[in-house]
């Protein structure tokens, strides 16, 4: 387990000790840094490796800057621990972050904190472990909602949209996306036909996505 506050770590500790089923054995190990996790992901692909991760997204960088978030390390695990169940926790819940996990991780969970109680946790630990994978409610609702849409949005898209929603300035979109600025109007006024924008206002296109489910 990985996360850089000491309480929360004890929580969930807490609670899948107490909840676990009769037969089962729980050995928790703890990091509270990406280079402490880094350290016990690699010593247990060489020994005896972890059945599950849980990874917090936020978390202190490592010392040389190759790894900086639980994304980072979930990453790392797949190389390590290619037979572990990878869970992701986490307090973003916008939807780009939450398409992006999914994409590049594919977690066996992926909790959003806000949506976590003891008794979820629990409920969420045993799915994971016998039929993964497991979305809290957060997760489920952006995932159907996109799903069911017949808007289809690449990841370029998606962060035009994101990095708007956060109040980036279209002028300045192109200092966080590899592409000239004619080629992110070019992308915008697509997704303002996508969305059926008639005012052509950046804020219609966003109060349209978020409707969609797409923020």
């Amino acid at each position: 387990m990985v996360d850089d506050h000491p309480m929360i770590i004890e929580g969930y500790q807490n609670t899948l000790l107490a909840t676990k089923k009769e037969h089962q054995h729980l050995d928790i190990d703890i990091a509270s840094t990406c280079d402490m996790a880094n350290e016990l992901i690699k010593k247990a692909g060489n020994s005896e490796p972890y059945d599950v991760c849980f990874f917090d997204i936020r978390l202190p960088a490592s010392l040389d800057g190759s790894i900086t978030s639980g994304e980072d390390l979930a990453k790392v695990a797949r190389v390590y621990l290619p037979d572990a169940k990878i869970v992701i926790l986490t307090m973003f819940n916008e939807s780009f972050r939450i398409h992006n996990i999914i994409r590049e991780i594919q977690p066996e969970g992926l909790l959003i904190k806000s949506d976590l109680t003891s008794s979820e946790l629990a409920e969420a630990f045993q799915i994971i472990l016998d039929n993964p994978p497991y979305y809290s409610s957060t997760v489920k609702g952006f995932v159907n909602t996109t799903m069911s849409s017949d808007i289809h949005l690449d990841d370029i898209n998606r962060k035009i949209l994101h990095l708007l929603s956060q109040g980036f300035k279209t002028k300045s979109l192109k200092e966080h996306i590899d592409l000239s600025m004619s080629a992110i109007e070019k992308r915008k006024k697509q997704l303002k036909l996508l969305f059926n924008v008639e005012d052509g206002k950046d804020e219609s296109l966003l109060n349209e996505a978020r409707e969609k489910g797409f923020l």
